[in-house]
């Protein structure tokens, strides 16, 4: 049998040491000699003695977190010996490595697998207030250890060596050193009364040293947004600031 489909690129890569590897762009391949987390699934194929077990957010206190954020990563614990390829919508896929005292912000729908070595929580977005559109939380991840992450598109990473504005929706990850806030990107007058509008209500703004990861897409408000909007006051923000503080 004879076609392009059999070429050298579409054939199973192999690597001599266990861990999560790019089979291709838009799939990531598991060798695996242990156990490690991915999403809930996103298994597309695997071989070998392999054995999945549902954590829904990775713990109590997790899954508490989940549920008043709306933020955080569905998991699944997979274990064994074989081969797992997993992807996500098709979506293009980085690895990201990090090492001790290495710390990334990250929206929880990007995460697609990670080593079990590494730690994650959820934690509120600092700056973010009642106002924005854009998710309250993220989950963090430290330790040490690779993780695979999701984009729709190409991604751009920028250096954050001067003060950087994104559009939240589109801001996927970043260094958890940065300093983060959000503004307004637009004042309310005449042009606004007319329908007339950027189509931009808020950036993100950066500071410090490290890097934002973002991607040629904006994905739809997540976290709290859609009842930050309906609310009004401080109270609630208090509240769920007090919950999250470390």
């Amino acid at each position: 049998m004879r076609s392009e489909l059999f070429s050298a690129d579409n054939l199973e890569k192999e690597h001599s040491q266990p861990g999560l590897r790019l089979q291709n762009a838009k799939l990531l391949k598991a060798e695996l000699n242990g156990d490690f987390l991915a999403r809930t699934g996103s298994m597309v194929a695997y071989q070998g003695q392999v054995t999945f077990e549902a954590l829904g957010s990775g713990g109590l206190g997790k899954f508490l977190k989940q549920k008043l954020t709306g933020e955080g990563v569905p998991l699944m614990r997979v274990r064994g010996n074989g081969d797992v390829f997993l992807a996500e919508n098709a979506a293009d896929i980085h690895l990201i490595d990090l090492e001790p005292g290495d710390a990334l912000s990250i929206n929880g729908a990007n995460v697609l697998a990670f080593d079990s070595t590494l730690n994650y929580d959820i934690k509120m977005v600092g700056g973010a207030g009642m106002f924005s559109s854009a998710g309250l939380f993220n989950c963090v991840f430290s330790g040490h250890g690779r993780i695979a992450v999701t984009t729709r598109g190409t991604p751009v990473v920028l250096n954050v060596d001067q003060p950087t504005y994104v559009d939240p929706q589109a801001a996927i990850a970043w260094s958890a050193n940065l300093q983060t806030g959000f503004h307004k990107a637009e004042q309310f007058g005449l042009g606004t009364l007319l329908g007339r509008t950027t189509g931009e209500r808020f950036t993100m703004s950066f500071a410090g040293q490290g890097f934002v990861i973002v991607q040629p897409s904006e994905e739809p408000p997540g976290g709290l947004a859609g009842v930050a909007e309906k609310k009004s006051g401080s109270s609630g923000s208090s509240i769920l600031g007090d919950l999250f503080d470390d």
